[in-house]
């Protein structure tokens, strides 16, 4: 959860900040992964997997 809220707030303020797209779009990309990588989880701890 910290890395998709760090992730979130990089492209915040590498979008509103200090203008560097590519910045915001690297921190982007690595948003979505922490995003499908929780939703993974969640989904594990639905089906009764530990971890």
């Amino acid at each position: 959860m910290f890395g998709l809220l760090t992730s979130l707030a990089g492209v915040v303020i590498f979008i509103l900040v200090l203008w560097l797209p590519w910045a915001a779009t690297a921190f982007g990309v690595v948003a979505a992964v922490c995003v499908v990588d929780l939703a993974w989880v969640l989904h594990r701890k639905r089906r009764g997997e530990p971890g």
